[in-house]
């Protein structure tokens, strides 16, 4: 779960809302550091082989079917298949660590 302007938003929620389109191969969603927000709802995608998708349509995609709050702000997407753990699931804290080592840089 993260916490974005006060709104609990379930990662597991915007997944499952962008998983269902058709070029999402792999998908992770958690919390990046935001200013006013606290934190930004954020989406690392791997694409199906051969499909192609832009950020603004994943986004519109998710838009559809969850509130807006919980839609992703932002969507990067990787060539590779993302990290995963002995329980086959996404290991967001490697994939998010970028994003913090930022923040914590800045407030340094």
């Amino acid at each position: 779960m993260l916490i974005t302007g006060g709104e609990n938003v379930y990662s597991v929620e915007v997944e499952n809302a962008i998983a269902s389109h058709p070029a999402i191969s792999q998908i992770a969603v958690f919390g990046i550091p935001h200013a006013t927000w606290g934190e930004a709802v954020h989406a690392i995608a791997v694409l199906t082989d051969g499909a192609e998708a832009s950020e603004a349509e994943i986004i519109d995609y998710a838009r559809a079917s969850i509130a807006g709050f919980k839609v992703s702000k932002s969507v990067s997407f990787r060539a590779d298949l993302l990290p995963l753990s002995g329980a086959i699931k996404a290991l967001k804290r490697e994939l998010r660590r970028p994003f913090w080592e930022v923040q914590d840089k800045a407030i340094s």
